[in-house]
């Protein structure tokens, strides 16, 4: 009785997760930036609305980890998936505190994203590595 409970759980979770469409995304998790600016932060990629955003959720630094003012921000804003871990969006650079065309491909456990200008012809990117 005990497995078929079990069963029973484990198809309503993956039939609800498969309702949302985002569940198994790629893009989920947590995730390290390289460092820019000196400086490095960990970005909680979660679903918003029918897309991928990703808040700041850890920053550092030299001196380890600091509480900079940028914790809590959106960083990756409104990512749609475009199929094969390609993702289109917006990015926001906390150093120039500017709002790009944010361009993102996922494979396995890594990130690239690109902030990009007139009309996605010039970016510049970086590379990430999945914490969890």
């Amino acid at each position: 009785m005990k497995k078929f409970i079990l069963a029973v759980a484990f198809a309503a979770a993956s039939a609800a997760a498969s309702a949302t469409g985002v569940a198994a995304d790629p893009a989920l998790g947590t995730w390290k930036t390289e460092v820019d600016d000196g400086s490095y932060a960990h970005i909680s990629m979660t679903p918003c609305g029918g897309n991928i955003c990703g808040t700041i959720s850890r920053t550092f630094n030299s001196d380890g980890e600091y509480n900079s003012a940028n914790k809590g921000k959106l960083l990756v804003r409104d990512m749609a998936a475009k199929g094969g871990g390609k993702y289109e969006g917006k990015v926001w650079r906390p150093s120039n505190d500017k709002i790009y065309i944010g361009k993102m491909d996922v494979t396995g456990n890594t990130l690239k994203l690109r902030g990009c200008v007139a009309g996605g012809l010039l970016c510049s990117s970086q590379k990430w590595t999945r914490i969890k």
